[in-house]
C-alpha cells in the first residue's frame, strides 16, 4: 500500500501456494491495476473491462486459483510447494497435531508425501545440519515479515508478508492480507495549513532517495522503489510549501492475526493520529499493541494463554516533512531493525536499549 493523497491504492494476495514472492504480485497487481482503472481500454473489441495491463482490472484482493493464474500470464516467478518448507515449521506443524518431531518421524512423514508433491527426499538436505538435538522449543517465531519506507519525496509504501497460523484450518485468511487489518497507509493535509494540497503531492518513490541497503534488499518487491512513472521537476521551495501541513503514516502488524482482524488494528491506529491530531502515530500504536491497549483487551480472559490478542505494529509518521520510526508490541519482543535519520542501521528486539 502507498500513500498518494487522498487517493488509497493497496492491494494484496491470500490462498496462493505457487507464487515465489507474493510482494511481487502484490506490486503487480496495485501497478497493472492502476492503469487498468485510468488507462484506455485494450479489449481487442471483446468487451472486456480491462484495460491494457492484463486483468488486474483494479481490484483490491485475489486469492487461489485466480491469483496464480495471473502470475503466470505477467511472467511472475512460480514455484512448488516444497520451496516453503522450512525445518522450524515443520516442527511447529508435528508439534501442533501432538506427533513426533525425531529424524524417524520426519524422515518417515517425507517419504509418506513424497507423492503428494508437496515434499521429497531433497527436502532433508541439510535439514538436521549441526543441531540434531534442537528441539524448536525456546524460539518459535511468528513469520510474519513487513517493511514501511519513506521516501524524500513524502511518500510512503508499506508492504507485509507471512506464511500464515501454523495448523490453521485449510481456507483461513488473516490479518496480513487484509488491508486495515495487519498494513495500512494514508496521507491527509492538517486543516488550514497554508499551502497544503494533498492531491497534487503525492509521487512515487525514487530509486535515488532511498538508502542503499533498503533499495537493493526491497527494490523489487516494494511499490515504486524503482520508479513505475516520471516525476515532474519543481521548484525546491515549491515542495517545502506543499509538504507544510501534510501528515502520514505506514503501518505493519505481526502476532495473532485473528486479534488484528478483530481490531481492524493497522487502520484503527491510523485513525486515532488522524482524527485525534493530539495523538502522534506513536501514541496511537501505544494505545492499540502496547501493553494493555486494544489488542490485549481484545483476547478478555483468554489472554496469556492461547496466544489471543499478541502481537505488535511498527510504522512510520510523517509530520511538516520529517518522518518518525515508531514501534511498541505487547509480548516479550518484536524483531525490527531500521535506518535512523543519520543512515545507521539498528536492530533490536526487546523494549529498551541494549
Amino acid at each position: 500500500m502507498t500513500t498518494r493523497g487522498y487517493h488509497k491504492r493497496a492491494c494484496a494476495c491470500t490462498l496462493i501456494s505457487h507464487i515465489k514472492n507474493p510482494i511481487r504480485f502484490a506490486r503487480e497487481m496495485l501497478i497493472r491495476g492502476d492503469t487498468d482503472l485510468s488507462g484506455p481500454p485494450n479489449d481487442g473489441g471483446s468487451g472486456n473491462p480491462s484495460g491494457g495491463a492484463g486483468g488486474a482490472q483494479g481490484h483490491c484482493v485475489l486469492s487461489g486459483a485466480t491469483a496464480e493464474k495471473l502470475a503466470e500470464e505477467w511472467g511472475m516467478e512460480m514455484c512448488e510447494e516444497r520451496y516453503f518448507w522450512t525445518r522450524k515449521r515443520w516442527e511447529q506443524h508435528r508439534r501442533g497435531l501432538g506427533k513426533g518431531k525425531g529424524r524417524k518421524d520426519v524422515e518417515r512423514a517425507v517419504e509418506e508425501e513424497a507423492g503428494t508433491g508437496r515434499s521429497d527426499e531433497r527436502d532433508l538436505e541439510g535439514f538436521w545440519g549441526d543441531e540434531e538435538g534442537w528441539d524448536g522449543v525456546e524460539y518459535l517465531p511468528q513469520g510474519t515479515v513487513g517493511c514501511v519506507v519513506l521516501d524524500r519525496e513524502g511518500t510512503m509504501c508499506v508492504a507485509t508478508s507471512t506464511g500464515g497460523l501454523t495448523n490453521k484450518l485449510s481456507g483461513r485468511i488473516g490479518d496480513t492480507p487484509t488491508i486495515g487489518a495487519g498494513f495500512w497507509a494514508e496521507e491527509w493535509c492538517e486543516g488550514g495549513a497554508r499551502g497544503c494540497a494533498v492531491d497534487k503531492m503525492a509521487q512515487p518513490p525514487l530509486t535515488s532517495f532511498v538508502p542503499d541497503v533498503l533499495r537493493e534488499t526491497l527494490g523489487e518487491c516494494l511499490p515504486g522503489l524503482n520508479g513505475y512513472r516520471s516525476v515532474a521537476e519543481e521548484d525546491l521551495d515549491e515542495k517545502k510549501a506543499r509538504s507544510s501541513g501534510i501528515r502520514a503514516v505506514a503501518i505493519s502488524g505481526t502476532g495473532n492475526g485473528d486479534s488484528f482482524l478483530r481490531t481492524a488494528a493497522t487502520r484503527t491506529a491510523a485513525a486515532i493520529a488522524r482524527f485525534s491530531p493530539q495523538h502522534t502515530l506513536s501514541s496511537a500504536v501505544h494505545q492499540i499493541a502496547g501493553p494493555g491497549g486494544e489488542l490485549q483487551r481484545s483476547a478478555d480472559d483468554r489472554w496469556d494463554k492461547t496466544g489471543e490478542g499478541e502481537g505488535g505494529i511498527i510504522g512510520i509518521e510523517l509530520n511538516n516533512g520529517a518522518g518518525e520510526i515508531v514501534a511498541d508490541f505487547n509480548c516479550g519482543g518484536m524483531f525490527r531493525s531500521w535506518v535512523d535519520e543519520k543512515g545507521r542501521e539498528r536492530v533490536m528486539v526487546f523494549k529498551e536499549e541494549y
